[in-house]
């Protein structure tokens, strides 16, 4: 995909012109230099996707490794051409015009079939990311190369929703036999290599002789899922691997060796409450307004040493940003008032953590027990696969992990709407639906910016969630073995890097 060639430390938020970007046309990369083949990178993102499937919870890091997207984010966060090479966005359709020079892994032809296979896997399953794609009514076959998606109403986000994780173009071969959920199978420069890969320790994707764009630097990629910082620190030190998602805490193992580090903004995580139907823990406005305001989120980034508390998911300057939402700031009084008008109740209940967020989501429940007395949340830690198929599986009541929805319009389908993937208990307020409607019958029009602040303020107001934080990415890596190291250009996607451009040190 299209990548930075300078370093850049910041990611700017997208406008609401750069989101709504209705048509491009294509140009082909040019293929200046042959990929070192023999080169091989180790990068280690902390774990390996329990399901490969497209549309199913996946980190940036593995899923770039052998899958592509229809469209991509160009350096200056525009919306760019990559597997279709034009496309035409109605208020009734989005119609996409594919390379004819594609091939899966697996040998069969990228075409119109391929992409409406992979469309309505992703809508019509129990998938992490198939609430943006409800607005699709039908997928039409217009020809071989030609694929339409018929819209229930204007979708102007759709192009950007293309560019993220929530539709990676697979084999439909592999989809119809159920085999990708185990071996992903791609369009990029690097395959699965199941005979060469260990389970459970590393994953080999060698590089993919008819690939129909310019070759890496890399011709390898092994991924590994080694989860303990300190252990992670020791592999960069010892040359073990190449790249790796690390923490701040670890940085004095680096001193005086060849480990260099980056950060970049990538993680929005926030509390969800999921058990809020008819007769539900969690049902009450007032007591989820309790427990938000009982939460301390800049105690939290104190005592991690980074990160930032943030009113609301969307950043100043993204469409969806209110500058009317408090966020519910920390107020020990506030809060027992609120709890006692939700009549005081005795709530307990279990929500899960994964290694990497376990600490916060203790510190957040101990901060609600001590504030609200008859409020018992025992937390549960799980291996990060386990973690990410079921925290918002309806399982449990409450959960908190990141989202890195870049559109309201996403934000809403995937956690908020009746049918939302994200919304187990299946209800929504008549305020919010009419929010909600009203925004997206607004298309790209100059009323939409205020519509959709409008939609993310109902949200705050029902506490539907909170305790909103902003991290930072940490990538490591080893100069004596990799050279280009930057972060991605999707925005606000962990454990990612910038694959493409990296290339061998010596």
């Amino acid at each position: 995909m299209p990548r930075k060639s300078v370093l850049l430390r910041v990611v700017v938020p997208m406008t609401a012109a750069a989101l709504f970007l209705a048509g491009c046309t294509a140009t082909t990369p040019d293929t200046e230099e042959p990929a070192a083949n023999d080169a091989t990178l180790r990068v280690n993102f902390g774990q390996f996707p329990e399901n490969w499937s497209p549309g199913q919870e996946m980190e940036g890091g593995p899923l770039r490794i052998p899958y592509e997207t229809l469209l991509a984010r160009g350096d200056d966060g525009s919306i760019q051409p990559w597997l279709a090479t034009e496309w035409e966005l109605t208020d009734e359709s989005l119609t996409l015009t594919l390379r004819d020079d594609v091939t899966f892994h697996d040998g069969e032809p990228l075409n119109a079939e391929a992409v409406q296979a992979n469309v309505e896997l992703v809508r019509d399953s129990a998938t992490a990311y198939s609430g943006p794609l409800q607005v699709v009514e039908s997928v039409d076959v217009v020809d071989e190369f030609t694929v339409q998606l018929n819209l229930s109403g204007p979708t102007p986000s759709l192009p950007t929703t293309l560019t993220s994780r929530v539709l990676p173009i697979g084999s439909p071969a592999a989809i119809a036999d159920g085999s990708i959920a185990q071996a992903p199978v791609g369009t990029s420069p690097w395959a699965y290599d199941a005979d060469a890969s260990v389970i459970g320790t590393r994953m080999v994707f060698n590089n993919f002789a008819d690939y129909w764009g310019e070759q890496p630097g890399f011709g390898n990629v092994e991924l590994y899922a080694i989860t303990d910082p300190e252990a992670v620190a020791a592999a960069l030190v010892s040359g073990e691997i190449d790249v790796a998602d690390s923490e701040i805490r670890v940085f004095s193992r680096f001193e005086g060796t060849s480990i260099e580090t980056l950060q970049y903004p990538a993680i929005r995580n926030n509390l969800f409450f999921f058990d809020r139907g008819p007769g539900g823990a969690f049902e009450s406005v007032e007591l989820r307004q309790a427990m938000c305001t009982a939460i301390d989120v800049p105690q939290w980034v104190e005592v991690d040493g980074e990160g930032e508390a943030a009113t609301q998911h969307f950043a100043e300057g993204e469409l969806g940003y209110n500058a009317d939402i408090d966020g519910y700031p920390n107020d020990v009084e506030a809060a027992a008032g609120l709890f006692e008008a939700a009549g005081s109740p005795t709530v307990t209940a279990e929500m899960v953590a994964a290694p990497y967020n376990g600490r916060q989501i203790t510190v957040y429940m101990e901060q609600i027990a001590a504030a609200l007395p008859g409020i018992a949340v025992t937390v549960t830690e799980l291996s990060p696969p386990e973690y990410n198929s079921t925290w918002n599986s309806g399982r449990y009541p409450l959960g908190l992990s990141s989202n890195e929805e870049q559109t309201p319009f996403e934000w809403y389908t995937a956690w908020f709407a009746a049918d939302a993937p994200g919304n187990p208990s299946g209800v929504e307020s008549d305020a919010l639906r009419s929010a909600a409607e009203a925004a997206i019958a607004a298309g790209d029009s100059e009323e939409s910016a205020g519509l959709w602040a409008e939609v993310t303020k109902v949200i705050a107001d029902e506490a539907l969630t909170c305790a909103h934080l902003r991290g930072v990415e940490v990538l490591a890596w080893n100069i004596d073995t990799v050279s280009g190291v930057d972060a991605p250009n999707e925005p606000w996607e962990p454990k990612s890097v910038n694959y493409r451009e990296l290339t061998p040190a010596s």
